[in-house]
């Protein structure tokens, strides 16, 4: 389909036949205002609706997403432009068009390339197992990749022999110009010599596609020698700039996950994905690449760079940071986290020595891409006069310059002109504020000790409440109809129960009547059944036993309704807090005005959930209250 030229006509017919709403509205809980149909926008959290869909285009007032039926697809699956004109094409029945002879020759040429570099991973699979393999399989053991990880990665062994897999090829049918084009063998420059394997005595790295086809290789030399990695040249297959290792395996998982982390290498991401972080890709040996963190943004609209806490890192971090400047969007970023650990670890080997919970408190406390320009021009420098002030700040007007969207551009210039004010009067206040004056040589990132003081904190009250309201929904479904609207207008701070929320929306949405046990299968088959299991493995019932099975429905739905009360209540005054803090940083009018209308609604809000606690049950209720 990649190589089809794909005439105007059949695209613009197409698109006429396409119901924009039908395919949205799938993802999508839509209602009607007007002529045109209102959501909860798919590609930012938001709390009132502000995703627009008109006859023959969406748009988001929130954060700006724009575009056809086609970019939807695109967007939010991960497709490409002609695997959406595929997908479409097939939904309304329309054929797709017959490919010139040229794009015949290409795509069976392509055809050709891809079996044999899939022949190939089968062969380093055996060789990994065989008696060859041993020292291979040891070097991995001691990496901690079992089985599993092997079989998923479909890591293999190229033995040190110049000719195995040229004759291994060669028995299958291959001839040599196919294994040379497809990257699997060298060809000497001086004529006469056969050509010879490219990868030998390395471990093998499958590198596929985002469909799960294998279509190149890394290697990892056993021993000493150069290079100690060593990746397959450009081929019709693979372009290493615009490929991500592990694309196919964390595009599904960063659905459940609600984001996407970007580590330095394959055994960084294996590493992840032993601990449960199965959302994790890699650039491939480079600096992430415009055209990646493209690849990127199909999946998510901020995925967190996780690059090692070296020098090498850090200047791959800021590279990541330039590069995205040009191609930046409103709604669309980059995250950048930091691990500090006494024994300088990479991600794989922080994955091995600590709990999970370092990991994830280091991805939450991730910087903003404001924040990462901001110290890569201060680098801890005190600015304590006008003239360090007006230096830094043209600094990062240049960054500033790169941004084409004007609108962003003038945002980010307002955002770090305030930093640099602030950076004036000294060290902010608490770690919240990003300290400035104490970014040093690297930036704020956060220590083993800091992680382990956290870790307790990983089941809080919000999050509990959070799993509380889903449960209820999960193990009493009916009462999703009465509820629906509220729980759409929330982010959860959890992203693994947001994006669970979320899957329930969307199933209810559908129409279709489900109960609990169809609803949780459905959920299940989306890709959801480890966080099905923490909702509702959990223990919840102990907290709230309205949400255990055979509960009437009055007291499930006064339950969910006291439940989020608490949950935006106490939401309501993290808000305030923060901008109480903020006005005692920054008087103004202006805000003194924004601080009392959220007082009073807080106030109002206290008083709502005042009464609802006395109207309510208060035997069926206590354990919401109390979690």
């Amino acid at each position: 389909m990649g190589a089809v030229a794909l005439p105007s006509d059949f695209v613009e017919a197409l698109r006429a036949r396409v119901d924009l709403a039908a395919v949205i509205g799938k993802r999508v809980r839509l209602i009607r205002r007007g002529r045109d149909l209102l959501g909860l926008c798919p590609f930012h959290n938001e709390k009132t609706p502000s995703f627009t869909v008109f006859d023959d285009h969406y748009h988001c007032f929130g954060c700006g997403a724009h575009g056809s039926a086609f970019d939807f697809l695109m967007k939010m699956e991960g497709l490409s432009f002609p695997e959406a004109v595929e997908r479409l094409a097939s939904d309304v029945g329309m054929a797709l068009p017959e490919p010139s002879p040229e794009a015949r020759e290409a795509a069976e040429r392509r055809r050709g390339l891809a079996e044999v570099v899939e022949t190939a991973v089968r062969h380093f699979q055996r060789s990994l197992q065989l008696p060859e393999g041993q020292e291979a399989r040891a070097y991995l053991q001691r990496r901690g990749v079992g089985d599993d990880l092997i079989e998923r990665f479909r890591l293999g062994f190229a033995p040190a022999g110049r000719n195995g897999l040229r004759e291994a090829l060669a028995r299958e049918g291959f001839d040599e110009p196919t294994m040379v084009a497809a990257g699997l063998l060298v060809a000497p420059d001086e004529g006469g010599r056969a050509p010879y394997d490219r990868f030998r005595g390395r471990v093998m790295f499958p590198i596929m596609d985002r469909r799960g086809r294998a279509v190149a290789f890394g290697g990892r030399i056993l021993g000493h020698g150069e290079p100690k990695y060593l990746n397959s040249p450009e081929t019709p297959l693979f372009h290493k700039g615009q490929m991500l290792y592990g694309l196919h395996l964390a595009a599904p998982a960063a659905r459940q996950a609600g984001t996407l982390i970007v580590a330095e290498g394959y055994m960084d991401v294996i590493g992840l994905h032993r601990v449960g972080f199965a959302h994790a890709l890699a650039p491939l040996g480079t600096a992430l690449t415009p055209e990646q963190i493209g690849e990127l943004w199909r999946v998510v609209p901020e995925p967190v760079v996780l690059f090692d806490p070296d020098a090498a890192g850090l200047r791959a971090a800021a590279r990541a940071a330039e590069r995205v400047l040009p191609i930046l969007r409103a709604g669309l970023g980059l995250r950048f986290s930091f691990l500090s650990t006494d024994t300088g670890d990479d991600p794989d080997g922080v994955a091995r020595r600590y709990a999970p919970q370092f990991l994830k408190s280091a991805l939450s406390a991730a910087l903003s891409l404001s924040d990462m320009l901001f110290w890569m021009e201060t680098r801890g420098r005190p600015v304590r006069t006008p003239e360090d002030r007006a230096a830094l700040e043209a600094r990062l007007r240049r960054h500033v310059d790169c941004i084409g969207d004007v609108s962003l551009r003038s945002h980010m210039l307002w955002g770090l002109r305030e930093r640099v004010r602030q950076a004036g009067r000294g060290p902010a206040r608490g770690r919240g504020d990003r300290p400035d004056a104490g970014w040093r040589d690297k930036p704020p990132v956060l220590s083993a000790r800091e992680a382990a003081a956290n870790a307790g904190e990983a089941d809080t009250v919000g999050s509990r409440r959070e799993a509380i309201l889903l449960a209820v929904l999960l193990v009493h479904p009916d009462v999703i109809d009465r509820v629906g609207e509220r729980l759409g207008s929330v982010g959860f701070a959890d992203p693994v129960l947001d994006a669970l929320r979320q899957g329930i929306l969307a199933a209810a949405a559908a129409g279709d009547a489900l109960d609990s046990e169809g609803l949780q299968s459905h959920l299940r088959r989306c890709g959801f059944a480890a966080s099905l299991a923490r909702v509702l493995d959990g223990g919840l019932g102990a907290h709230a036993f309205f949400t255990r099975p055979g509960v009437v429905f009055e007291t499930a739905l006064a339950g969910w309704e006291e439940t989020f009360a608490f949950y935006c209540r106490e939401r309501m005054r993290h808000e305030l807090n923060q901008h109480k803090q903020a006005l005692a940083d920054s008087p103004s009018v202006e805000a003194y005005e924004i601080f009392q209308a959220l007082k009073a609604q807080a106030d109002g809000h206290a008083d709502g959930v005042a009464a609802i606690r006395t109207e309510s049950e208060p035997t069926a209720l206590k354990g919401s209250s109390e979690s």
